[in-house]
């Protein structure tokens, strides 16, 4: 099992826990728009990351993003399998094709 599998499962593990003992079950218990306000923050702080080309900053804010993205999920109650499944439908199909179906 990868890190992230490790990360979802836990994540999904806090959804029920007191937000007083988990930074997720806090984060969860103040609903989806929240979690993804939280999400976008990150993604916004990698991205200065990027432009910056300042690798080990990125590295880190990679790290946060892919953790708020999970958490975002999660409050959605879409998973890592529901993602990894839609990546699958997707393989061998070019990115103009998959664009171009939408």
């Amino acid at each position: 099992m990868s890190a992230l599998h490790d990360l979802a499962t836990t994540i999904a593990a806090r959804k029920g826990a007191d937000p007083d003992s988990s930074w997720t079950a806090k984060l969860l218990a103040k609903g989806p728009e929240k979690c993804a306000e939280k999400f976008g923050e990150e993604a916004v702080e990698a991205i200065i990351e990027a432009v910056k080309n300042d690798k080990a900053k990125l590295t880190s804010e990679a790290a946060d993003v892919l953790y708020h993205l999970l958490v975002m999920l999660a409050a959605r109650d879409v998973t890592l399998a529901d993602v990894e499944a839609e990546l699958d439908r997707r393989a061998g199909t070019s990115g103009i094709t998959e664009k171009a179906s939408r």
